[in-house]
This record gives structure tokens, sequence and C-alpha cells, in this order.
């Protein structure tokens, strides 16, 4: 197998995403993370495909210098499933907007979910319509002002972990667009996984909703806002790694370690590979001031995909099948000879 590098990855197509916008960063992630996919799975090149909708992340295929598929507004999940269906040896990656994948794609994205196909989503939430001028999207905060809802939303916001784990996803992860290193290792990590991965990528548009992840992506609260999630590892956070997460028993608390009794003994381990749902959809649920918002890989279990399931279906069929061309099918039943 070949080295790849970064370069390997890198197309000769000028990128025309706004400066700042944080698709840049995402884009840069996925083509140094692909040659760590190709050292770690003993991938060719040839095995990649991206595939996208319509929006401005979508453009993502052109940048990149694999096969591609550019397809139409919320169907690059259909289109995704069928070529990993027709030819599960790829490595098939997806790119969508929170517009394009869960509104006139949501009931792709799920289903895709649901039935677990060996697909990499990465979704770009940057919770506007960045390409068709700044319209509220399905995750645009309640209340937001935007040039569909000029005296704000009325609507509250899909969180798209709850999404991805209310259909049993087998892997969610979520990172921000500014966290290149871990942008790199949740890619790894959704690449190795066998079944449907999903990345949420908080990204910024700097033209139709500049800072709406300012929140907790401004350095200077960062460490505070966010809490890294690593398999194995106390979930601590904190400028001073002072604080953390336990459960009481009925839900998850954010404790100051040394305070109240708490311990760092106390703080709960993290375990993406555990099939605990509950806990793990609680870690995606978390917002507001007394909770950091997870990011890092969240769920990472195993389960019978979709397309393997459709393969060895196919392979049975073909066994036990006393027909095995087209022209035995033609003459399989009642025939006769026009003289």
């Amino acid at each position: 197998m070949a080295n790849l590098t970064f370069k390997d990855f890198k197309s000769d197509q000028e990128v025309r995403w706004c400066p700042g916008c944080g698709d840049h960063a995402v884009l840069a992630a996925l083509q140094r993370a692909l040659p760590k996919v190709s050292q770690a799975l003993n991938y060719e090149k040839e095995r990649y495909v991206v595939v996208s909708g319509i929006g401005c992340s979508s453009r993502l295929p052109y940048y990149m210098d694999t096969y591609g598929f550019h397809s139409i507004h919320g169907r690059a999940t259909a289109v995704s499933t069928g070529i990993k269906v027709a030819n599960p040896n790829l490595t098939v990656w997806q790119a969508c907007g929170d517009g394009d994948a869960l509104a006139i794609g949501g009931n792709h994205f799920i289903h895709a979910i649901r039935r677990n196909i060996d697909i990499n989503i990465i979704l770009f939430n940057n919770r506007i319509y960045g390409l068709t001028k700044g319209q509220y999207s399905p995750t645009s905060k309640f209340g937001a002002i935007t040039k569909t809802s000029p005296y704000g939303t009325v609507e509250h916001p899909f969180n798209p972990g709850s999404l991805v784990l209310g259909a049993k996803g087998t892997f969610f992860a979520r990172s921000l667009d500014v966290e290149l290193s871990l942008n790199e290792e949740v890619m790894t990590a959704a690449a190795i996984h066998d079944g449907c991965s999903v990345i949420e990528m908080l990204t910024n548009c700097v033209i139709f909703n500049d800072g709406t992840h300012k929140d907790i992506s401004d350095p200077a609260v960062r460490a505070e806002r966010t809490i890294t999630l690593r398999q194995g590892q106390r979930m601590i956070f904190g400028k001073n790694r002072d604080k953390g997460l336990i459960f009481d028993g009925k839900k998850i608390r954010a404790v100051h370690i040394g305070e109240g009794g708490f311990t760092e003994e106390d703080i709960l381990i993290h375990d993406a590979f555990a099939d605990n749902i509950g806990l793990q959809t609680a870690l995606a649920d978390m917002k507001g001031p007394e909770y950091p918002v997870a990011l890092g890989v969240i769920r990472d279990v195993k389960d019978v995909t979709y397309d393997a399931g459709v393969r060895d279906q196919v392979k049975e069929v073909m066994m036990k099948s006393k027909i095995h061309s087209v022209d035995e099918l033609l003459h399989s039943g009642s025939t006769w000879e026009v003289k």
C-alpha cells in the first residue's frame, strides 16, 4: 500500500468557501485523517468516495482527490446508501449541512442510522441555511432572527445527538471546527467503526450566523464550557481541571472536585463502547450554563450492518436458488415454442 499523505487527498480545485468559514477546517481535518485511516485499515486511495447533497458544505467532494458524487438536496444519504450496498468495499464519506440533512433529508438520515449502514456522515452544523442566504434551519436557536424569521423563530431546534441516538445510532461524535486535532481523532474513529457513523461538526458561518457557537468556541471560555470525552478517562473539565461529571442515580450533574465531599474518584469514567444509550444520550443532550457541551466520541458500539445483511442474504439466496442466469430464468416456468 502506498504511503498516503495529506496532499494525496487534496484536489486541484480552488476552495470557494468564504474566508473564515468553519468548513475550511473540517476539510483540512478530513484530508489529514484519511492517510491515518489508510494506514490503520490498509486501504488504497481508490476505496474512498465522498458524497454530498446541496449547500455550502456540499462543495466538499470537489476539494477531495477521491471519487465523488454531488447529489441533490436532502438525498446525499440515499446516494451514499446505494453506493455502499452496491460496492461494500468502498469507504463512503458524506458531507451534509444541518438544513440539507435534517430538513428535506431528515427521513433518509434517520433511516440510514436505524439500518446501521456502514457510511460516515459529517454533519456540518452552523444553525443556518448559508448557500441560500440565511434562512433559519432545523438547528437554529429558538428565537433566532434570520431572513425567514425576522421576529425570531418560534420553533425548538433539533439536537442532532438526540436524533442520532433516538434512532439507535451506533456511533455519534461531536466536535468544533476550531478543534483541529480532535476533528482528526473523531474522523479516524468514525472510519474504523463498522456501521453508520455520524459526526456533528459545529461550524461557523461568518456571513449569515457569525458567532453562533461562540459561547463554547471562544478560547476564553472553551475549557469551562466544553468537555472532551475520551475512552477510559474520567469526565473532568475546566480551565483548572477542577470540575467533573457525576451520576446521582437520576441524572448527570456537574460538580466541583474538592467541594461538597466530591473527589476525583467520584467522577464518571467515559465508556463509548458500552451499550449505555441512556447515559450517552444524556451526555449528548448537555447544554446550558450549568453543563459543558460534550465533544469527542460519545457512542461507539457494535451491531449488525445493513450492507453486510444484504450481502449475506444475497449469497444465501444464490446458493439455494435453482436459477443462476437470465436464460435459466426465462426457461424456468411453463414454456412453449411457436413454430
